[in-house]
């Protein structure tokens, strides 16, 4: 699959991603920087991360260990303060928040679901009460809808059946469903959920991935997925990919129906160009053309072409010698054909 860079007046991947603007969205990260000193010893978890999540999207954001996922999560959740830039979730601005707004802020602006399942559930409680508590400490809806909601809860997260249930008595997807369904008893703007499925087999992965996507379609609330998985990328639109503490490209899905009527899904990656003009190659390109230290690059009118530099290539070529006569002309080269990759999707 190639990867195509198209920019908007923002310096964003146009079409359905739009991560690089800040004009807009339920989410809005610009040039966030996160640092940790340690024993004197500073560590950039974001370096200058920049995202934009639609209202109603849901989106996936993928990244190794260390990358700065869960570090993002944690300051879109209130629960961190980013270093410096600016990030904006629900039109409530997160370096700004005192204590009493940032507890309003996680009781029903934000839902969360953490990675580990005892984590999410009270283990003494049923999952009706479970589910029920975070509608009686915001007390904002009447006693005698709170049991209603409750149970429709339950039932579109297919766990009724385990309603007069402990945690200790269901198995890792159920309990995982039902703290979906705890993280939205609120009806809140947003959705995180970090490494949702890390700690489920494949099959249970599955349910729970599609359980968000259904909470997704059905209440449209926005949902932003961490997680180390590239599965989980299958069932969104949108996955954005974190290296080094930036986001570096994003793969938008989409399904066409050609002229004999079949359908097809089609997946196209996009390089993510920050607001300086900076970029990150994927890996598989930088590898299969062994770029390193430094390439040498050209403005073609459609395009800009990488190259790698020669081997002991002055970084500023000197000036050429004036011929000693004309030369004729030379025949311009036609533009090198693209170098397409398979990524791991295609493989």
């Amino acid at each position: 699959m190639s990867t195509t860079i198209e920019l908007t007046d923002g310096g964003a991947p146009a079409a359905a991603g739009t991560a690089g603007t800040v004009g807009g969205g339920e989410i809005r990260c610009a040039d966030l920087v996160r640092i940790f000193a340690t024993d004197g010893v500073e560590v950039q978890a974001l370096q200058g991360l920049t995202l934009t999540v639609e209202p109603g999207e849901i989106v996936a954001v993928v990244g190794a260990s260390g990358s700065g996922k869960s570090t993002l999560l944690t300051i879109l959740s209130g629960l961190d303060t980013p270093t410096g830039g600016s990030a904006v979730v629900a039109g409530t601005d997160l370096l700004t928040m005192g204590h009493a707004e940032r507890v309003r802020y996680q009781r029903s602006t934000v839902g969360f679901v953490w990675q580990q399942t005892s984590r999410n559930l009270l283990p003494y409680l049923t999952a009706s009460e479970n589910v029920r508590l975070p509608l009686e400490l915001a007390g904002t809806l009447p006693r005698r809808e709170r049991a209603r909601r409750v149970a429709v809860l339950l039932e579109l997260l297919e766990v009724g059946h385990v309603a007069g249930r402990r945690p200790g008595e269901m198995s890792g997807g159920e309990q995982q469903r039902t703290a979906i369904a705890v993280a939205v008893a609120n009806n809140p703007r947003v959705l995180l959920a970090d490494e949702p499925t890390g700690e489920l087999d494949e099959a249970t992965s599955v349910e729970v991935l599609e359980a968000l996507r259904g909470v997704n379609r059905e209440t449209g609330v926005t949902t932003l997925i961490v997680t180390h998985d590239p599965t989980v990328s299958e069932h969104v639109a949108r996955t954005v990919q974190i290296r080094d503490g930036r986001t570096s490209t994003e793969t938008l899905r989409r399904t066409e129906v050609d002229e004999h009527g079949a359908e097809r899904h089609v997946a196209e990656e996009f390089a993510v160009v920050d607001r300086v003009g900076r970029l990150q190659l994927p890996q598989e390109f930088v590898h299969a053309l062994d770029l390193r230290d430094r390439v040498r690059l050209a403005l073609e009118p459609d395009h800009v072409g990488v190259w790698p530099a020669a081997p002991g290539q002055a970084a500023e070529p000197a000036e050429p010698a004036e011929p000693a006569e004309p030369r004729p002309p030379v025949e311009p080269r036609p533009p090198a054909k693209p170098v397409e990759t398979r990524t791991e999707e295609d493989r």
